[in-house]
């Protein structure tokens, strides 16, 4: 089931309302039931992988807390490892690699067919990479084995970050599932709107620039040079509303039940730099790859020349954890360039500004290097949204040749009337209001509270915002709930 349909406003409050009504000891239980209908509601037979995932996995982990041998605490994270990812490359890149090597074989002659019928089981990127931390973490000493098995397939599979996120730890996720909860109205309000603003991201902003990308995208021999600008300044719209809203949703469910998730996003595309753009976006995955990947390769306490390979190799593996296809490695080898070369860079440039006189702390220099970053980014979202390498290569091929059809022609084309353009401007602008309003009122303090913003929801004028940006998703909401972009991943 997803978020944006009618079975979840229906599963959702009756959730909410076991969740405060039962006693504790059987809260989990709950939980843990409702999960897994959340995530059997799209096919019942997968279940059994993530069961599969989980039992090995926790397995894993007892066995390497009870044990002092290295050699066994070693063979049961290998294990574990194997069995995580052994899932997860089967189904996702078997016939990725299976449709490599027959295009390779075709160049010799050489003609089969060694693709299968596979169901890619939604959220196993997400899921695994869950039980993966889990074991590492155990392996390392960083956290304590979780001894009943319950509670160990409920931190996996808690139906709000199940499908797409936010990847949680363990030390955050599991200790609040312990915890006796009682109705709050701070958590409720907050929670509530979080939910709200989700929604509108996706229904309202993603959902509407949809149809006006997919024009393009769908159509690259049609595509022309500014059809391709627009649509992908679009495009760098909607993955971050679909994606953002999801989250957004994610949040304020655990929330209204009193439970924290991490922030996955902080505004990425005020980033400065790509480096920066890579701390604000999909947070939960970034510091994930820094922690099991990035660090244990070398991280950056290594000779410069190891350091960007291990940049871009975490990047190389980023762009095929997003998708099964050759457009996600480039898109990734991208990145990972853009990194490069601005760590390369970095003391030139700044020696230049100082030679110039430029004042990097300005508002305007501040402004030029998100307007750079948004343009990079931007840029190599063509190579994440292009269904395949031909059409990639059609699409890069028109982007600096295709020029000469009329303006009105090309938004012709895409759907996009004038009444389409306004409703998009005022929706994207709303959105970034509610960032601003969203986010940043709920900040951490030191003791693991949350700053409460009681006071915001007295204000009558937000409140009628509230009322009127409900109303705007009812008006624009189409006639069936569309699939999140990273459900695919």
């Amino acid at each position: 089931m997803t978020f944006n349909s009618l079975d979840f406003l229906i599963f959702y409050p009756i959730v909410l309302l076991l969740h405060y009504l039962l006693p504790l000891k059987y809260r989990w239980m709950m939980l843990l039931a409702a999960s897994l209908i959340f995530y059997m509601w799209w096919s019942a037979p997968l279940f059994f992988l993530i069961l599969f995932t989980t039992v090995v996995s926790w397995i894993c982990s007892l066995v390497i807390e009870k044990t002092d041998d290295p050699k066994k605490k070693k063979l049961c994270l290998i294990l574990t490892l194997i069995t995580s990812l052994g899932v997860l490359f089967f189904f996702k890149y078997y016939n990725f690699l299976a449709g490599t090597a027959m295009s390779i074989g075709a160049l010799f002659g050489a003609e089969f067919d060694a693709t299968l019928h596979l169901i890619l089981p939604v959220g196993i990127s997400f899921y695994t990479f869950q039980t993966l931390s889990y074991a590492i973490d155990v392996y390392r000493g960083d956290i304590k084995t979780e001894h009943h098995f319950g509670y160990y397939f409920l931190f996996v599979t808690f139906f709000p970050q199940l499908v797409a996120g936010p990847i949680e730890r363990p030390d955050n996720l599991l200790p609040q599932l312990y915890k006796e909860y009682k109705w709050n109205w701070d958590d409720a309000m907050a929670g509530g709107k979080r939910m709200i603003a989700g929604f509108f991201k996706k229904i309202v902003v993603a959902d509407l620039l949809a149809a006006y990308v997919n024009a393009v995208y769908n159509d690259a021999e049609a595509s022309t040079g500014l059809g391709i600008v627009v649509a992908s300044a679009m495009f760098a719209v909607q993955i971050y509303c679909d994606f953002s809203g999801y989250t957004d949703i994610a949040i304020g469910c655990a929330r209204m039940m009193g439970i924290h998730l991490m922030q996955n996003f902080n505004r990425p595309y005020s980033a400065k730099t790509i480096k920066e753009f890579w701390g604000r976006w999909h947070i939960s995955l970034s510091t994930w790859f820094r922690d099991y990947l990035y660090i244990p390769l070398g991280g950056s306490r290594c000779a410069p020349a190891r350091r960007w390979i291990n940049v871009m190799i975490v990047f190389l593996v980023s762009g095929l954890w997003h998708g099964a296809a050759w457009t996600f490695v480039i898109w990734g080898f991208l990145h990972g360039t853009y990194q490069i070369i601005g760590g390369l860079t970095l003391k030139k440039r700044q020696e230049l500004c100082e030679k110039l006189h430029i004042n990097r702390d300005s508002v305007g220099f501040r402004f030029y290097q998100q307007a750079i970053t948004c343009v990079l980014v931007t840029f190599a979202w063509i190579f994440f949204r292009a269904n395949s390498t031909g059409d990639l290569l059609t699409l890069l091929s028109h982007l600096f040749t295709s020029w000469s059809t009329p303006v009105g022609t090309v938004f012709a084309d895409m759907g996009l009337n004038w009444t389409g353009a306004l409703t998009s401007i005022l929706s994207v602008a709303s959105m970034v209001m509610l960032d601003r309003l969203v986010v940043h009122e709920e900040q951490p303090q030191p003791d693991g509270t949350f700053v409460s913003d009681r006071a915001v929801y007295r204000s009558r004028g937000l409140i009628m915002m509230w009322i009127i940006l409900v109303a705007w998703m009812v008006l624009l909401a189409g006639d069936g709930a569309s699939s999140f972009i990273y459900f695919q991943f």
